[in-house]
């Protein structure tokens, strides 16, 4: 029944228990055999397991029994059961467990669409943080109803008085709509299920309507190839059910049709409201795109009006309606644009092959093709973060076995050329020469970071030294570990390489930060070439502000000059603007010692040998090549 079905996700900040709040719920509601539980079950990733964090979202569908007379009130499904009666109801639980971290809250947003309710978890230990705020916005621009959790209730240092008032503060609810929990123990999670049930409404009843299915996540499966994870919105889809993917006009047909447990279940249909998968059997990753409406094929005709599919001879519309698409996800916009680059020219269609395979579980990845004279083809990549890109040249090494080479990471300018030509720059090679630049403008973004009051002096002076403009300051509690709310603008810029690092050193690890595109602004931009031994690393070239041009140079030939090795002649590493140097750094020679052999001799010959040592070493520094190691490209990256 459509009444008992209830939709829902875990937003949170970073690190504040979301997935081990879903173990627990997989336990309680038996969904997975205690044979087979292990901590953080939804984190599939080896990569998510090793660092603690969550990348990817993940649906997982749950059966929980809730006994009539033990719920404190009839939930909104069962309005029509005679109250005082003792009896259970079996309801069906969609739960979407999604990632905490800024860069990836474009899986959150996704997750908001499939859904009609969020649990919104705070870690008693740490109080609302700025992803916390960041997520809840995401959440009321959907409606979804809010149900707030206090995790971690059993901690030594939980503060759950505090963390209550930040939560009314923020939420506007009273104390008694604010459920405590702790993931780690299980208290407390049975009642969070049976608020599920009680305030999250069930899906709207359009059985009857024409097939409709939000596509909210993909993936690729080695036996299955191109799956597909599905919101049902209107009517059934079924297996055999030749299908129309709407913004991809590919027609398909459901192989097999399930739900996730979190495996993969086979069910004959997915009904009006539930979650689930299909397999489509589509040869082409680019068919099937997060966002797109899955509908019924179109019957057969020649008549009518509508939009045609890939046949001319099939036209929308389907049984005398007219079908619209679903409503899309906002248009994701990198931050952050990075080359990637195979280390072996032959690798190139190794490379395109498995970006194809990585951006079906990452929408948000942008990519198109790059050729550089030093690098020879590869991809030019957009992130949402410098996070996002480190997990996935990771997942590069680690799925697919590939040797890569990232150039430094840049954001997109708006270029404006003399001639009136507007041009969308992100990557230094393709900055045109000065002398044709009218104007160039940078992105800034609205940047929120929570923090103690004792370390708000040195956020201040962290970001007015990476020229942001300070708006005001928030307090979200009161007593003696007030912590502030500080409201910032701030060019991308500034964020993209170490910000984060510096944020959390600045304030003992205490602060966090949450960041959103407000603009763009006028700025004055120089490309910054790297030499070494007089070859320009086109890899490392970047683009700078020019009045910080000299000390990001000093910074990048101290860098490259502790990480690159030794070689048999004296190493020049030099930072550029046009032909002008503005910083330098030299790396000593491996020095053989040639006189080791001689046990004695007239001064002469050890002089003779000397100089030919001389001789030979001017000779490699001429013609010497260097390859650097991946180690100094990543060195330059964490400057």
């Amino acid at each position: 029944m459509n009444s008992h079905i209830r939709n829902f996700c875990i937003i949170a900040h970073i690190d504040h228990g979301k997935s081990t709040l879903a173990d627990r719920f997989l336990e309680l509601t038996k969904t997975v055999s205690e044979r087979e539980m292990k901590s953080q079950l939804l984190d599939s990733m080896d990569l998510e397991r090793e660092r603690g964090i969550t990348i990817k979202l993940t649906p997982v569908r749950m059966k929980y029994v809730i006994a009539r007379s033990e719920a404190t009130k009839q939930s909104p499904g069962d309005r029509h059961a005679p109250s005082g009666l003792a009896m259970t109801t079996e309801y069906i639980l969609n739960l979407i467990d999604t990632p905490g971290h800024v860069d990836f809250n474009y899986e959150v947003s996704r997750s908001l669409a499939a859904v009609e309710g969020a649990i919104l978890l705070v870690d008693a230990t740490q109080g609302v943080q700025a992803q916390t705020i960041g997520n809840l916005y995401l959440a009321m621009e959907q409606n979804l109803t809010i149900i707030p959790v206090i995790n971690k209730i059993d901690m030594p240092i939980a503060n759950v008085e505090k963390t209550t008032e930040e939560i009314i503060n923020l939420l506007g609810c009273e104390k008694k709509d604010i459920l405590l929990a702790s993931g780690r123990t299980g208290q407390g999670v049975a009642q969070i299920l049976e608020a599920v049930v009680e305030r999250i409404p069930p899906p709207p009843n359009h059985t009857t309507k024409v097939p409709r299915a939000l596509i909210f996540d993909s993936l690729f499966n080695e036996y299955k190839g191109v799956v597909a994870s599905i919101r049902i919105v209107d009517g059934e889809l079924k297996k055999g059910d030749k299908i129309y993917l709407m913004s991809t006009r590919a027609p398909a047909e459901i192989f097999e049709i399930g739900y996730y447990t979190p495996k993969f279940r086979l069910a004959e249909k997915l009904s009006n409201g539930e979650i689930g998968y299909i397999v489509t059997g589509l040869k082409e990753v680019n068919d099937c795109r997060v966002g797109d409406t899955v509908t019924l094929f179109p019957l057969l005709s020649r008549r009518g009006q509508g939009e045609v599919s890939r046949d001319p001879t099939l036209v929308l519309p389907l049984k005398g309606e007219e079908i619209q698409p679903l409503p899309g996800y906002r248009e994701v916009k990198p931050m952050v644009f990075a080359g990637i680059f195979p280390k072996e020219g032959d690798a190139y269609q190794e490379l395109r092959d498995a970006i194809d395979k990585l951006k079906l579980s990452d929408s948000s990845l942008i990519y198109e093709p790059e050729h550089s004279h030093a690098l020879g083809f590869g991809f030019r990549c957009g992130f949402l973060g410098m996070l996002h890109l480190d997990i996935f040249q990771e997942r590069l090494k680690r799925e697919h076995d590939l040797d890569i080479i990232i150039t430094v990471p840049s954001v997109a300018y708006h270029v404006t050329k003399t001639n009136g030509e507007k041009l969308v720059i992100n990557s230094p090679q393709a900055m045109p020469e000065p002398g044709h630049i009218l104007a160039v403008e940078e992105p800034w973004m609205t940047l929120d970071v929570i923090t103690p009051k004792d370390y708000v002096g040195n956020v201040m002076g962290l970001v007015s030294d990476r020229k942001g403009r300070y708006l005001n300051t928030e307090y979200l509690s009161t007593g003696a570990d007030q912590r502030a709310l500080l409201h910032y603008e701030i060019p991308l810029a500034s964020l993209v390489t170490d910000f984060y690092d510096k944020l959390k050193t600045v304030t003992s690890g205490y602060a966090s930060m949450n960041y959103e595109l407000k603009d763009y602004e006028k700025t004055e931009v120089v490309k910054l070439d790297i030499l070494v031994a007089d070859d320009p690393v086109e890899s490392l070239a970047t683009l700078v502000w020019r009045d910080q041009a000299y000390p990001v140079g000093k910074k990048i030939c101290e860098s490259l000059k502790e990480s690159l090795p030794k070689q048999q002649f004296v190493l020049k590493i030099q930072a550029a603007i046009g032909g002008k140097i503005i910083a330098s750094e030299h790396l000593s020679a491996l020095r053989k010692d040639v006189l080791a052999k001689m046990s004695g001799g007239d001064y002469t010959r050890k002089m003779k040998l000397l100089q030919k040592q001389k001789k030979g070493k001017a000779r490699m520094l001429s013609h010497g090549k260097v390859d650097i190691p991946t180690e100094a490209y990543l060195a330059v990256l964490k400057r």
